[in-house]
C-alpha cells in the first residue's frame, strides 16, 4: 500500500461518564457549558455573573476549569430568576440578596415586606418623588420617539 492510499485509523472518542450522586447530580459537578445548558443561558453569562456576584464561587481545577455543584446551580437559578423574571438590575439584585439573605431566598422565602425591583432603583438626594418624575418624563419622551419611528 502506498502513502496516498492509506486511510487514517478512526477511533471513536471515549467519553467518560461522570459519577452520579444519589440526587442525580454529577459528583464532580457540571462544567460551565453543562451548567449553561441546564439554565438556558450562554457560558459568557455565567462568567460575567461570577464577576458581579461575590457569593458565586464555583470550584476551579488546577487548570482553571469551572465545576458548578448543586448549590452553585441553585444560586445561578436564583440569580437568573431575580434578573430575568423579576426585573432587577445587577446592583439591585446584589442589594436584595444582601438584605434578604441568600439562604432564605434559596429556601424559597421572601423578605418580611414585599421588596420590588423599583425599591432598588437609586434614589436622588431630593427624594423618591423626583426620581419617579424624571423616570416618567424619560418614559414619555421614549414613547414619543417610538411613535415617530413607527410612522
Amino acid at each position: 500500500m502506498t502513502e496516498s492510499t492509506r486511510r487514517p485509523s478512526v477511533r471513536p472518542k471515549k467519553t467518560a461518564k461522570p459519577a452520579i450522586q444519589s440526587g442525580g447530580f454529577p459528583e464532580r459537578g457540571l462544567k460551565i457549558g453543562e451548567a449553561a445548558t441546564v439554565l438556558g443561558v450562554e457560558t459568557y453569562v455565567l462568567r460575567f455573573w461570577e464577576t458581579q456576584f461575590p457569593f458565586l464561587k464555583p470550584k476551579h481545577t488546577r487548570t482553571k476549569h469551572r465545576f458548578y455543584h448543586e448549590r452553585d446551580v441553585e444560586v445561578l437559578r436564583l440569580i437568573k430568576r431575580i434578573l430575568h423574571d423579576e426585573g432587577f438590575t445587577i446592583a439591585g439584585a446584589n442589594k436584595y440578596i444582601k438584605e434578604v439573605g441568600l439562604d432564605v431566598l434559596l429556601k424559597g422565602g421572601r423578605a418580611s415586606k414585599t421588596v420590588r425591583a423599583e425599591d432598588h432603583v437609586s434614589k436622588s438626594s431630593s427624594g423618591e418623588g423626583s426620581t419617579k418624575r424624571v423616570l416618567s418624563e424619560v418614559r414619555r419622551e421614549l414613547e414619543n420617539l417610538h411613535k415617530l419611528l413607527e410612522d
